[in-house]
């Protein structure tokens, strides 16, 4: 299988107070088109600015990162802005929903951004798979932290992402609706046939992915595949 996503030797040190703190430290691993797979660890271990890296929404301080061919450090701000909406999908904690905008309008951003054609039929098709086509004209502050986030799914998957990053997607949900969240985006996900990657402390979560990189202290400690069905 081909390989959507390539990091070799990717470090990431900050400079803080005349000292260096590294949070990533030598990273290496590959991810090949259509697998799932979850990034794991404590708070403070380094996952989020993995994937920051991986997403090319901050560069690393050495190393290579590579998504779809396209080597990011190459880049400047704009083309990798460029890599970012014509490659990637984005699920947030927090939703980041855009709160001026309708779900609707939330979920056809990604594709204005493009140039896309029948955007307004795709957005609605788009939510009534998320089960909200009721709720399509109202603004996030209108709908609940799982409403919010089904409409994030929605706008993740708009673009046809080759690759979808999702930080903690339920971390701000009760246990009932991450799993209904939990479902839906592997649903889409399988329908979309779109490479996903979780960062993730939930370990049940992690554990529905085929594959789970474990962090600790800015390294990988473990690397394993996971039985899933």
């Amino acid at each position: 299988m081909e390989n959507i996503l390539n990091i070799r030797n990717v470090s990431k040190i900050y400079q803080s107070a005349g000292s260096a703190l590294t949070v990533l430290n030598q990273i290496n691993f590959s991810i090949t088109k259509g697998a799932t797979v979850a990034i794991t660890g404590p708070s403070g271990s380094g996952k989020t600015t993995l994937l920051g890296l991986c997403a090319g929404l901050d560069s690393a301080t050495n190393g290579t990162v590579e998504l779809n061919g396209i080597a990011l450090e190459n880049l400047n701000e704009d083309q990798r802005a460029n890599v970012r909406n014509q490659n990637i999908g984005f699920i947030f904690q927090n939703f980041q929903l855009l709160p001026t905008l309708t779900a609707l309008e939330n979920v056809m951003v990604p594709m204005e951004l493009r140039g896309a054609k029948n955007i307004k039929k795709h957005a609605l098709e788009l939510l009534d798979k998320v089960g909200l086509s009721d709720r399509s004209h109202h603004y996030p502050i209108q709908l609940s932290g799982g409403e919010q986030q089904r409409v994030s799914l929605a706008r993740a998957f708009s673009n046809q992402p080759a690759i979808l990053f999702a930080d903690e997607p339920t971390g701000n949900l009760d246990a009932e609706t991450s799993e209904k969240i939990t479902k839906l985006l592997f649903d889409l996900n399988k329908d979309a046939s779109t490479t996903l990657v979780i960062v993730t402390h939930d370990l049940e979560l992690a554990a529905k992915t085929s594959r789970t990189i474990k962090i600790k202290g800015g390294v990988i400690i473990a690397d394993q595949s996971n039985n899933v069905i």
